[in-house]
């Protein structure tokens, strides 16, 4: 009982995490800037390789991350 417990308050922790890369793939620039827009005067230019990256590497890690639980939840509510 206790590890199913464990398991839904690490999928409850978990989306924020899901929020993040779910900006972080409609808005690669936001995310790229947050935290630095103040060490430009003006708006910086991103490179589209950049951008490219940045929604990949959301893409990516929201299907492990997506797998992973699905994996979690079927070996632990499987008994």
């Amino acid at each position: 009982m206790q590890k199913k417990f464990d398991t839904i308050v690490v999928l409850i922790l978990a989306m924020p995490l899901y929020g993040v890369l779910i900006w972080s793939y409609f808005y690669p620039q936001e995310s790229l800037l947050w935290g630095k827009r103040w060490m430009y005067k003006e708006e910086p230019q991103i490179a589209d390789g950049a951008i490219r990256y940045i929604k990949v590497a959301s893409f990516i890690s929201i299907m492990g991350l997506t797998l992973v639980f699905i994996i979690l939840i079927l070996t632990q509510f499987r008994r």
